[in-house]
């Protein structure tokens, strides 16, 4: 739900591409070259130059590791963004570049072993056109918690923070009027170095790229409707579930005869509900409303941390804990939350051959509540008592 959100929106995306060294025309933005450093050779890589074409930009981090490990990531803004390495394989500082495509090895890690994480978080545009971020530092520690159970280098919290600061003010034209949208922001981790053979790739990208992004209810609120699998399973205890790593969402591309979504069940127990293949559920009855804990198998959400934060200062007791699939029979409200949809009204789900509904014109009255609260804080429209936001000018 939330790749299609976004990319039912998207425009044309160009990243860095390696190409030879060459002067910098007056109608693109100069880029410095990088050095990139492998066990066997030397090789310069420059940003190509592109006209200035009125598409949204991309930034990408690079870092190289000095000493004996050739680890090495990236950054772009594009008004690009790319950062050098220091000896010990930290990242340091980036600057901007042109936004275009990258090429990479047949053999790269993540074409070949899936060696890749991502994230996904937005800007917003107030009256005053000032620009927030919504709580950008929750996917800096995420990405970096996933790294190291890919061993895979990341950048700092900080460094994740003022990379995304500095595309998102690069692109700060793309960034929607008040109440027409957002600029949503991608930052991929990637292992971009040729391996062949299951090994940590020997070079890593970081790179982050944007794009506008319109309301995703435009004309009315359209719950969805999902179908709860029950023989195949999304992640498994001691696995990469609780990452954001590009392999988990690959088998949930494509849609279940005709279903929004599918909602997974655990493999152990096959009755515990997990997560809709891209967003987290919920169940509410009455006061209360029950999401599926965390405990590895389940992407821990940021619009899902901040939800059951809303919801208990608005006086609903929220329980994390394990959920069966027949608490779905005899719930008041099922919704989904996620960085694009933010809160979904659940329409209908069908589990074994039985469907049952919820209500077909819209939210819910806990969802509706709920989806208001947060998006008017993300907005700007309420006082950010919770100090989620960050002002960019």
């Amino acid at each position: 739900m939330e790749i299609n959100a976004v990319l039912a929106h998207f425009q044309p995306n160009y990243l860095l591409r390696p190409s030879p060294r060459s002067s910098v025309s007056s109608t693109a933005v100069h880029a410095p070259t990088f050095l990139h450093r492998s066990s066997s050779q030397r090789t310069r890589f420059s940003p190509p130059l592109f006209h200035k074409i009125e598409v949204s930009a991309s930034a990408s981090y690079r870092n190289v590791n000095e000493a004996n490990s050739p680890f090495k990531s990236a950054v772009v803004l594009a008004d690009s963004y790319r950062d050098g390495p220091a000896q010990d394989g930290s990242f340091s500082g980036g600057e901007l570049q042109r936004f275009g495509n990258i090429e990479l090895s047949p053999s790269a890690g993540v074409l070949n072993y899936g060696q890749g994480l991502f994230e996904g978080l937005k800007a917003y545009r107030k009256e005053d056109d000032t620009i927030l971020l919504f709580r950008p530092e929750e996917n800096a520690l995420r990405m970096k918690q996933g790294a190291e159970r890919m061993c895979m280098p990341s950048p700092t919290v900080e460094q994740f923070v003022e990379a995304v600061k500095e595309t998102v003010l690069a692109n700060k034209r793309w960034v929607p009027p008040p109440g027409k949208g957002s600029l949503y922001i991608r930052p991929l981790l990637m292992g971009s170095g040729a391996v062949l053979g299951l090994a940590p790739a020997p070079e890593y990208t970081f790179l982050i790229y944007v794009s506008p992004v319109g309301n995703y209810f435009k004309e009315g609120v359209a719950p969805i409707n999902l179908i709860v699998e029950d023989k195949l399973h999304r992640a498994t205890p001691g696995g990469t579930g609780g990452v954001k790593t590009i392999g988990n969402y690959a088998a949930s591309a494509a849609k279940a005869n005709g279903y929004s979504d599918v909602l997974y069940l655990d493999c152990v127990h096959k009755k515990y509900m997990e997560e809709v293949s891209s967003c987290n559920i919920f169940v509410v009855k009455g006061n209360v409303i029950s999401t599926p804990a965390i405990k590895g198998t389940i992407l821990p959400g940021i619009t899902r941390k901040s939800i059951i934060d809303v919801a208990r200062s608005q006086g609903f007791q929220v329980e994390e804990r394990l959920v069966e699939v027949e608490e779905l029979l005899d719930a008041d409200e099922v919704f989904c939350t996620g960085t694009a949809v933010v809160v979904s009204p659940v329409g209908s789900i069908t589990y074994k051959a039985k469907r049952v509904s919820y209500g077909l014109d819209g939210f819910g009255a806990v969802s509706q509540q709920l989806y208001s609260k947060l998006t008017r804080l993300q907005m700007g429209l309420t006082e950010d008592k919770m100090n989620w936001t960050v002002e960019l000018n």
